[in-house]
């Protein structure tokens, strides 16, 4: 299971650098500055959502029965595509319900922050 957490990070990862490049390159002069700002604050939290989906990954290789980390993992992936993918697809095509949607993939993210904590409350670690 931590294989496919970290492949998943390594590939939000990837698109979070080629969409921000993407951004920066070829939506530049198409987007209006607040829009293009709305798209970048998707690719800033995909990259850091990406990276955190890293670390769990890893935590998974030393505590792979705990079933915290692997929801976690699943409720960022799902806070990926619900809060990035609704600002990338806002900016783009300019559907202002789609905001609407952007508060549940924020949801995700805290849920699985707070799973975080609560698997390091439960842990006994070295010292």
């Amino acid at each position: 299971m931590s294989n496919l957490i970290i492949m998943l990070a390594g590939v939000n990862g990837f698109l979070a650098v080629s969409l921000g490049a993407f951004a920066s390159h070829m939506l530049r002069d198409r987007l209006s500055p607040e829009l293009l700002h709305t798209f970048q604050t998707g690719v800033q939290y995909h990259m850091y959502h990406a990276l955190a989906l890293f670390g769990t990954g890893l935590m998974m290789i030393n505590f792979p029965a705990t079933n915290l980390l692997r929801i976690s993992a699943y409720l960022m992936l799902a806070g990926i595509v619900l809060f990035s993918g609704s600002l990338y697809l806002l900016s783009i095509t300019g559907i202002r319900w789609l905001g609407a949607i952007t508060p549940l993939g924020g949801i995700c993210f805290l849920i699985s922050w707070a799973l975080i904590v609560w698997f390091a409350a439960k842990q006994q670690f070295p010292s």
